[in-house]
């Protein structure tokens, strides 16, 4: 036996098939657009919304890990609460069945024709959508094609009497079987993957369904892994959906292997007349719409649960405007004040966005990067529906006072300036990030210029939002003596670093970076002076 030739085959085939699976759901997401990011727009906190969105989510990335991962994300950012996290982590279990059907599919034999045709889609047409959709035929067929070559690798096995007993001793040992999904999955990192190599080992007729189904639930408890490696480090809210993922595959496991001869008998009964790929797809479906249907009424006790395992305080922020209602658009006075109430909101997040990532520059703590980049979002999000809001409360003007009015008017400058100032804490998250990166090493005296700016520039912004929350006339004076003050040092701390480029005590790429931080800082205190200078004009 040919140990060489069963190694590279299965370990290549298993490159290809990953290979395919990820270029396939590339160009699903690039084809789909904006669609993930709508969805998370028209999010609510309805738990069975939750659910759908993780299933979309998942189907177009192809990997549930990745699903949970980016709810662990918004969660960790405060963008999204534990409940609708939970939501999503089961809805990405749902959606990674997707996979296993397709690999149901027994079609390998036409995997080089379709990765043919989408080559073709991919070198003979200019247009972008034609080309996605070239990617995802490419991905579809080289995801057979793995599949393929791995079945090549792992024919010969048949024949040796260990690897036979053994898949004997795992049909007779749910529990080894189990064991081995599990420890196969942590170590590959993909359940579609391992679940693709059970249904080419079974289709080889080296294991039954019976042996077959137990290591599929292991997959399942494997694949939590990922999510709870992604919340090391992360807030205690990341910890807890993470122990949601963990929860709910592993208890859902127990359940399909106790009432293991039921659902063995349940998946040939829906499976008749198919092949044991496909039924190893309908046991897998069965697992995880099963076990949402078991956990969905469940989930204040499982966020219960989780509170109680990860302890530690927690405020959860919603992605999404709290304020904003239409059905006040009828009073418009009262919409206004309500608007007034977001902008605020947005502000507050604005200096949390700059902070994490003056943080992020200053620690080289990547966590601090993500929230600020995440908050960011968030920020782009309440420009674009306050600022439709106000249009609203413009376009029902009747109700509205002539000072009103022209309040109105100038929430927009406001709204703006506050959606610079994320744009600002986002591009030294890149500034930072470009100096991490090149290893780039700044002097004593550069770095205490820069945190003396950064002190400042939060100094303003604070100010600013407390002068807008409570038209607070003392608190936007400060603001005005901040910004001259930071004009004044980026002046100062400019001089400061051309002579110390001079006398070669830094770099020139240094340089070039430490200048840009200069501007954004300063440019920051220019849009809190906006802000306090409206609020000053609203008082006289």
């Amino acid at each position: 036996m040919d140990w060489q030739d069963i190694l590279f085959k299965f370990i290549g085939g298993l490159g290809i098939f990953l290979f395919g699976i990820k270029y396939m759901s590339d160009g699903l997401q690039k084809s789909a657009g904006d669609k993930m990011r709508g969805l998370l727009e028209k999010y609510t906190s309805n738990p069975i919304l939750g659910v759908l969105f993780g299933i979309g989510v998942t189907i177009l990335i192809q990997s549930s890990s990745g699903t949970t991962v980016m709810a662990i994300g918004l969660v960790n950012a405060g963008l999204m609460t534990l409940r609708q996290a939970i939501g999503v982590v089961m809805g990405a279990n749902i959606g990674t069945t997707m996979t296993a059907f397709i690999v149901g599919i027994k079609i390998e034999e036409y995997a080089l024709p379709i990765i043919a045709i989408g080559a073709f889609f991919l070198f003979f047409f200019n247009k972008k959508r034609f080309q996605y959709i070239g990617q995802i035929i490419f991905g579809f067929g080289t995801l057979f094609l793995g599949l393929s070559t791995m079945s090549g690798g792992l024919k010969p096995l048949r024949e040796m009497p260990v690897f036979t007993d053994f898949m004997v001793q795992l049909s007779d040992q749910p529990i080894l079987g189990l064991i081995v999904g599990t420890v196969f999955t942590i170590i590959v990192q993909s359940s579609s993957a391992t679940i693709g190599i059970l249904q080419t080992i079974a289709d080889e007729g080296m294991i039954s369904l019976q042996g077959a189904l137990p290591i599929l639930f292991g997959d399942n408890i494997g694949t939590t892994i990922t999510a709870v490696l992604a919340s090391i480090g992360a807030t205690v809210a990341a910890k807890r959906t993470a122990l949601v993922h963990v929860i709910f595959n592993v208890v859902g496991s127990i359940i399909f292997l106790i009432l293991l001869p039921v659902v063995h008998a349940v998946v040939l009964w829906i499976g008749e007349g198919v092949n044991i790929r496909m039924q190893i797809a309908y046991a897998h479906g069965i697992f995880n719409v099963t076990n949402t249907l078991i956990f969905l009424p469940l989930i204040p006790v499982l966020a219960w649960i989780v509170t109680k395992a990860v302890p530690g305080k927690l405020q959860e922020i919603q992605f999404k405007a709290i304020y904003l209602d239409d059905r006040l658009l009828a009073t418009p006075a009262l919409a206004l004040g309500q608007a007034q109430h977001e902008i605020v909101r947005m502000g507050q997040f604005a200096r949390e966005s700059l902070q994490d990532a003056t943080g992020y520059f200053l620690k080289k703590d990547n966590n601090l990067a993500e929230l600020a980049l995440q908050k960011e979002q968030l920020i782009n999000e309440l420009n674009r529906k306050i600022t439709d809001y106000i249009i609203k409360i413009h376009q029902n003007n009747d109700g509205l006072a002539a000072g009103e009015t022209e309040k109105a008017t100038g929430w927009f400058q406001t709204v703006s300036d506050i959606e610079r100032i994320g744009d600002h804490a986002e591009n030294m998250v890149e500034l930072a990030e470009y100096s991490i990166t090149n290893k780039l090493e700044f002097s004593k005296e550069a770095t205490a210029e820069l945190t003396e700016m950064i002190e400042l520039a939060d100094q303003a912004v604070e100010q600013a939002i407390i002068a807008l929350e409570h038209q607070n006339e003392e608190a936007a004076r400060a603001v005005l003596d901040h910004e001259s003050q930071l004009d004044e040092l980026e002046v100062k701390f400019r001089k400061n670093h051309i002579q110390r480029l001079n006398q070669n005590l830094c770099s020139g790429g240094t340089g070039a970076i430490y200048l840009d931080i200069l501007t954004n800082l300063e440019r920051i205190g220019d849009h809190s002076k906006n802000i306090a200078q409206f609020v000053l004009h609203e008082q006289h």
